[in-house]
């Protein structure tokens, strides 16, 4: 096997060509890592959840990560690295385009609201929803392929 680096239109390639992803954050010396789906477009990742850990730990500290894996025939693989900041897409005015613009993005695949919008715990399920997107500021990738 080698390994090689992708440049930053092959990381976008994936990007583009995936939408679930690992993102991680993290808040008062502690990291949370979780999976989100997300679309990708113009140097941001859109993304929506119910309020929650993530949410709270991204407003509070807005630095994040995320990772997206592309898994290819047999051992072979690519990822790419995100390094970005969290911006939160309110319901207000001033947002309004930005936030349209992410649920247009989130609504050309099939069953896009799920991942999003359920809970474990019923009570948080009626929350509300929360748009954001994080900004693409640093991007690496790697690609492994049979020898």
């Amino acid at each position: 096997m080698w390994i090689r680096t992708l440049d930053m239109d092959e990381c976008v390639e994936v990007l583009e060509a995936n939408r679930l992803g690992r993102l991680a954050c993290a808040h008062d010396d502690q990291p949370y890592l979780v999976p989100f789906h997300y679309a990708y477009a113009d140097g941001h990742l859109y993304a929506f959840s119910q309020p929650g850990k993530k949410v709270e730990w991204m407003r509070a500290n807005p630095k994040v990560a995320v990772l997206v894996e592309d898994q290819a025939e047999g051992r072979e693989w690519r990822s790419v690295i995100v390094e970005g900041r969290f911006e939160e897409l309110p319901d207000r005015i001033g947002h309004k385009r930005e936030r349209e613009y992410a649920r247009t993005l989130l609504s050309r695949h099939a069953d896009w609201w799920e991942p999003g919008a359920h809970k474990p715990v019923p009570e948080q399920a009626r929350m509300g929803y929360v748009f954001f997107r994080i900004s693409a500021d640093r991007l690496s990738g790697r690609e492994g392929k049979a020898g």
